[in-house]
């Protein structure tokens, strides 16, 4: 079953602006699909997970251009970097926009390589999961906390009790758990496996696997929290330098993302520790041992997996249009605190996250920490269970969650 994604139109923009196109993002994202769908079976398709065809781009890159000639897919791009200056040499000869489109899963190692062969001739798009608009059939649009937008979508959003939130949290985003019955405890134990084991294994930052994958462990375990170096070390048995790089592998893989807090002169008592997020709800729920959405739902850990679902949903809405999400936090040391901030156009737009069928009318209370000093606010909004979107106040709104 192939489920049509919010993407698509961003390819076909970006390589009519680009003689290069190179879609980035974690494995079984679905990148491959995208680009063969967008393609329509009028370019070449090669991977360079073919160890014959990898050895040709690696030794012979010359022939293997004139082997696979544009318009190409080269898939795994990563495996042959060597390709990428005749790739530049081919386009500024041609000087043809969309000639090569590219795949790459390990951004760790790739991305330096680009931007020092490609740069100024490649469009890079980040890719993740499927989001629950893809996965609803739903239009994609960046989310904002416009009330008339999201009126607009309300009559059309397919409605989500708690259990069905729950099912999508715990099942994730990967599109091969959707698209076919799988086992989704032996897909994410596979996932893991060849993350590490074939993505990792030859980063000279990561000389033990197995503590490498504790540290991913432990980092599951603290989804929608702010990240704190020393703990992570002390609970892995590492130090808070390896940490940090190890962190730094996670976010640049398309695992984890760090939300920064919300800088501005006139704030003085922020805390500038980022929060810490896992993009997909299923891997963080394999490594931290739940085995049912029902455990999940019921868990402890309930509320930060809300919270984590939500966070990822508004990222993926932005990536999804091919735009940077704007998103930060906030909290002080009186401990205020607001999920999420949108900054858009010097304006900002506060956003709380609540498991709640029911959220209080002080629900967004820290919301006007921000004018108090002077910043330029807009609606804020409450995501939440609630069956319906409903005013709080004048300045706030309760969301349905599978409005996102």
């Amino acid at each position: 079953m192939f489920i049509e994604r919010a993407l698509e139109n961003i390819v076909r923009e970006v390589s009519e602006t680009y003689p290069v196109l190179l879609v980035t993002g974690p494995r079984q994202v679905g990148k491959t699909t995208l680009l063969e769908k967008v393609a329509e079976n009028e370019r070449n398709y090669i991977s360079l997970d073919d160890p014959i065809a990898r050895q040709l781009a690696k030794e012979e890159p010359s022939l293997f251009l004139q082997r696979y000639q544009p318009p190409v897919i080269i898939d795994e791009i990563q495996y042959a970097p060597e390709l990428l200056s005749y790739i530049k040499l081919y386009v500024d000869k041609s000087k043809k926009n969309g000639d090569f489109w590219l795949t790459g899963s390990q951004m760790f190692r790739m991305m330096k390589d680009v931007s020092e062969s490609l740069a100024g001739r490649v469009g890079i798009i980040p890719m993740q999961g499927l989001s629950n608009s893809e996965l609803n059939k739903l239009r994609n649009e960046p989310y904002t906390t416009d009330i008339k937008r999201l009126m607009n979508r309300v009559r059309i959003a397919k409605k989500m009790k708690l259990h069905d939130i729950y099912e999508r949290i715990y099942k994730g985003s990967m599109p091969a758990i959707h698209a076919e019955e799988k086992s989704v405890e032996r897909f994410y134990a596979s996932y893991v496996d060849t993350y590490i084991h074939r993505d990792i294994r030859d980063l000279t930052q990561v000389a033990d696997e197995m503590q490498f994958q504790r540290f991913l462990t432990a980092c599951a375990a603290r989804t929608s929290q702010m990240v704190n170096y020393s703990e992570l070390a002390k609970d892995v048995g590492i130090s808070s330098p390896t940490a940090k790089k190890w962190m730094s592998l996670l976010i640049t893989s398309g695992i984890i993302v760090l939300i920064e807090p919300y800088f501005n002169n006139l704030l003085k008592r922020i805390i500038k520790a980022p929060n810490m997020y896992f993009m997909d709800t299923g891997l963080c729920a394999y490594l931290t041992r739940w085995t049912s959405s029902e455990a999940l739902e019921v868990s402890a850990m309930s509320g930060a997996f809300f919270e984590t679902f939500v966070v990822s949903e508004i990222i993926k809405s932005y990536l999804n249009a091919g735009k940077r999400p704007p998103v930060f936090y906030y909290r002080d040391s009186d401990q205020k605190e607001i999920d999420l901030i949108i900054e858009e156009n010097g304006k900002l737009y506060p956003i709380e996250i609540k498991k709640s069928s029911n959220p209080k009318k002080n629900a967004g209370r820290h919301f006007s920490v921000l004018e108090k000093v002077g910043l330029e606010c807009g609606i804020g909004n409450v995501i939440s269970m609630v069956d319906d979107l409903i005013p709080i106040n004048s300045e706030s709104w309760a969301v349905p969650v599978w409005l996102i």
